[in-house]
């Protein structure tokens, strides 16, 4: 399939898009960096001004729960880099993701999502959503079939992630297109795992794109954010939508985000490098049963990776050999891997999503999801690779002391 180019500047490469996007017309004072704009309301100068702006002969700010030039820079730069026509910035990821469905679904609609979706949207989808009137169907990951034995007349929208969390399983972008094109609905995926340096989805025919933008995007463990990246008509309803629930970031961490994405490139570039290095490593290791990380040709969907994506990420799963104790040495024997839950940060974090992310359903559903006792998360930050595998392997020798 020939992929679909949306490009603001056809001549910029990746770096080059991370630094200086979106911020022209943005400035103040004739500062470098785009300023962060710390006021809730904006003042207008005389009544003719309201009258233009009310009659929309005027663009200009009104409040900030309707936008911010610091939101408005960053939103830029995004869509920029994921080749969108408009993007809107929300308070988390989260956020972004709720507010897209409650504002593109109606009561009597039907949306279909993978089975190995990040536990809070299945959580969402399958336990507030019907509340609303809206139905669901969960399908296997990968089960292609199934999906498209799943469409309705009244599905309304396909929602899957790309790599997926904590297994990174790739969604087959051009086989979605094609299944798409039987049923006129929305196809949606949550590349926060990919980033758009790894993987555009647009171009392939997706839809809109979602981030939590607390990940790669802002690379530095420090906010909470999150995005939804597509055409103008689709993004339209969801900020309209976002004006009356409030769901709106704050320009300090519309600042904080901007900061992070000028070193995005270089950052993710590193750290899928680092993180093919140490699922090699794992691999080879007589401590560990199994790695998960799609740049390994033993990784099931190795092939569509391949072919769809620039680099395979940085996060990492794997099963320990052994039982829960023995996973809990090796996790409490990490010298200075920090055991903590998020990802793409600076950082190397590391997280046992069974007792972290999973501890509120009993262990048979768990494992129904694949989510065992051994399954161990890692998310390579950007220090040298060499130290990761030297603190990762003197955990796993300790298990058994």
């Amino acid at each position: 399939m020939k992929k679909k180019k949306v490009d603001l500047h056809p001549g910029w490469r990746p770096n080059t898009r991370t630094v200086h996007s979106g911020e022209h017309g943005i400035k103040y004072a004739d500062a470098l960096t785009v300023p962060i704009v710390q006021t809730s309301t904006y003042v207008f100068h005389t009544t003719d001004e309201i009258k233009r702006y009310t009659s929309k002969r005027l663009i200009r700010y009104e409040y900030a729960r309707y936008g911010n030039p610091t939101q408005e820079a960053a939103e830029k730069k995004l869509a920029n880099l994921e080749g969108a026509e408009n993007c809107l910035i929300f308070d988390s990821g989260m956020s972004a993701i709720t507010t897209t469905l409650l504002a593109l679904l109606n009561r009597g609609d039907h949306m279909i999502l993978t089975d190995d979706a990040y536990a809070q949207t299945l959580k969402f989808c399958t336990r507030h959503l019907p509340r609303f009137g809206i139905d669901f169907t969960v399908t296997k990951m990968g089960d292609y079939g199934q999906l498209e034995r799943s469409i309705r007349k009244s599905t309304r929208i396909i929602f899957s992630e790309s790599p997926t969390n904590p297994y990174l399983n790739i969604i087959d972008l051009e086989r979605m297109l094609k299944i798409r094109k039987k049923y006129q609905g929305l196809m949606i995926i949550d590349s926060t795992f990919a980033t758009p340096y790894n993987q555009r989805p647009l171009e392939w025919g997706m839809d809109l794109v979602i981030h939590s933008a607390t990940k790669y995007l802002a690379g530095h463990n420090d906010i909470l954010a999150g995005a939804v990246l597509g055409r103008h008509q689709l993004i339209d309803p969801i900020k309209d939508y976002q004006h009356s629930t409030g769901s709106v970031i704050d320009p300090h961490c519309c600042y904080l985000l901007l900061r992070g994405l000028k070193t995005a490139a270089l950052r993710v570039a590193y750290q899928n490098r680092s993180a093919q290095k140490v699922a090699e490593f794992l691999e080879g290791h007589s401590k560990i049963r199994r790695v998960f990380y799609p740049g390994l040709p033993s990784h099931p969907h190795h092939q569509i990776a391949k072919s769809q994506m620039h680099g395979f990420g940085g996060v990492v799963s794997f099963w320990v050999k052994g039982n829960l104790k023995r996973v809990n040495k090796f996790l409490d024997s990490l010298q200075w891997i920090y055991i903590a839950p998020s990802l793409g940060g600076v950082e190397s974090l590391i997280t046992h999503p069974a007792t972290v992310t999973y501890y509120r359903i009993t262990r048979q559903e768990r494992y129904a999801l694949g989510i065992t006792d051994q399954l161990v998360r890692l998310a390579v930050g950007i220090e040298d690779p060499e130290d990761i595998t030297a603190d990762l392997d003197q955990a796993l020798g300790k298990m058994d002391k």
